[in-house]
């Protein structure tokens, strides 16, 4: 259906809005009492949806769905961004650890004036016992480099322990990084069903002022000639106000959801589209939702990540009391230096090898040790709480979608007993049977009935996102977001065995 064709001879489009709302009931005049016109129906639960897919229609601007609105917030949320650049950090770990087992090279000069007095005694002494000095001054510039290489052999395991736990920090961290995925992308699914469902129930509340308005002449006609009385009119007065400020309260929400949209996705909502439920990508039962959920949710996966690099920081902790193996060498040129002789030079060159063998430091190591077993011990029941969350998450999420399929149910329901309660009793206040205060009743009740199915709709889309990502598969690749998917393998090989550089590489 599109936008621009009427869905019901019922609805009328709202200037300025684009959406097709309610058009207000016309009360005509038949013999002293009041009679709804048949274009003045009231529209069905379709037709609420309806209403939803045409807002914002405007013919020259592109509609959005609730897909393109995720692939802008995937490619330019700044939370999002800022997770990826955590990952990239926490790529260099790698290399930092590969350094333990790699050469290791300096040199250092040095060069300054010196001055120098050398007194030497010789021959016998005289009568007095005076002894003849043969006394020299120096002055000169002593200058030299030397070249210190270094190359370990052996420590303990401590380097391997190392590298295996910064990969486990950088999966965790991708994890995390998944993590916040998840969680903007059910955000922006969150913020675009809210506006859906702010300018529906605006649209409602703007069309029932319109249908008051026409309830108030009415009844101002009706006690011009005697049928009502004054409580009559000071009744239909009431909620026509109670409207007004309902009206006003749901302005100030949808400006509260417009402001989220953009805040999440990026730009302003315009001519947004309806959106379907994901439920085709969620497991049929309760059971085989939890058991996916705890083998692959962002959540536990990086518990358990951060439990393996818990363990090999115990490892790398006891490697402090493991004996060390490594080769020096050494080359040096040193000029002027030698017993203050001017013109005087030296070359040096050497290689050792160098065997540490720890007996005790002050006990700083052992206290390492126990100190990184109560981190592992920690990290284990930390997954064990991951673990108890994201199945509480599971049962929650299902719940609230289950609940929300049944109020959809239960909406359009009400909404039709509502519709013919609501003919049924003005029918029966053109006969007298009724009051003023009965048709309002039964106009709030039927409102009510309106705004609560429109919610009940937006709770159904925004829970089987909560849903897939409660189960760890609410992500770009799942949802197919037609979008550059970003690869954090990339940054990672191309830092992972690299030597030298500073600049940074550009898998991003």
């Amino acid at each position: 259906m599109k936008c621009d064709d009427n869905p019901s001879p019922n609805l009328v489009r709202v200037a300025g809005q684009g959406a097709w709302v309610e058009r207000p009931a016309r009360l005509e005049k038949d013999g002293g009492g009041a009679k709804r016109s048949r274009a003045a129906r009231l529209f069905s639960p379709f037709c609420l949806l309806t209403a939803l897919m045409c807002q914002f229609a405007s013919p020259p601007v592109h509609a959005e769905n609730l897909l393109t609105a995720l692939s802008r917030a995937y490619d330019g949320n700044p939370d999002l961004n800022q997770s990826r650049a955590n990952v990239r950090a926490r790529d260099e770990d790698a290399p930092k650890a590969r350094s333990g087992m790699r050469p290791k090279a300096s040199v250092t000069a040095n060069a300054g004036p010196m001055y120098g007095n050398v007194r030497i005694p010789f021959g016998a002494g005289d009568a007095a016992g005076r002894v003849t000095n043969f006394a020299k001054d120096y002055i000169g510039t002593p200058r030299g480099t030397t070249l210190n290489m270094s190359q370990t052999l052996f420590d303990g395991g401590a380097t391997e322990h190392n590298i295996r736990k910064a990969e486990s920090g950088v999966f965790a961290a991708r994890a995390t990084m998944r993590l916040t995925e998840q969680a903007i992308l059910q955000n922006g699914a969150t913020a675009y069903m809210n506006v859906l469902r702010e300018t529906a129930i605006l649209s409602l509340r703007k069309n029932n002022i319109a249908v008051l308005e026409q309830q108030l002449k009415l009844t101002q006609d009706r006690f011009n000639v005697g049928e009502v009385t004054r409580t009559d009119i000071a009744q239909a007065e009431a909620s026509l106000a109670q409207a007004r400020t309902d009206f006003y309260a749901a302005q100030a929400q949808f400006k509260n959801s417009m402001a989220n949209y953009r805040q999440i996705i990026g730009v302003e909502p315009t001519q947004l589209e309806p959106a379907r439920p994901v439920e085709q990508h969620l497991p049929k039962s309760l059971e085989a939702a939890i058991e996916v959920a705890l083998l692959e949710h962002p959540g536990v996966v990086a518990a358990l990540h951060q439990v393996d690099a818990a363990e090999m920081a115990v490892k790398v902790a006891e490697a402090a009391l493991s004996p060390s193996v490594a080769v020096n060498a050494q080359v040096s040129n040193q000029y002027d230096n030698f017993n203050g002789l001017p013109g005087s030079r030296g070359f040096f060159a050497g290689a050792s090898g160098q065997l540490n063998v720890p007996l005790y430091q002050g006990g700083s190591e052992y206290a390492s040790i126990r100190q990184a077993k109560e981190q592992l011990g920690q990290a284990r029941l930390n997954a064990d709480l991951q673990r108890d969350s994201v199945r509480a998450s599971v049962v929650s999420s299902y719940g609230l979608l289950e609940t929300a399929r049944a109020s959809i149910i239960s909406g359009q329901a009400a909404v039709r007993a509502a519709e013919t309660a609501l003919a049924g009793t003005r029918a029966e206040a053109h006969v007298g049977q009724r009051t003023t205060l009965d048709v309002l009743n039964a106009q709030q009740a039927l409102l009510n009935a309106r705004v609560t199915l429109v919610s009940a709709q937006r709770d159904r889309v925004v829970a089987s996102y909560a849903a897939l990502g409660s189960i760890g598969r609410l992500s770009a690749r799942q949802l197919d977001l037609g979008v550059a998917f970003y690869d954090p393998a990339a940054h990672f090989e191309q830092v992972n065995s690299k030597w030298i550089g500073t600049d940074t590489p550009s898998g991003r």
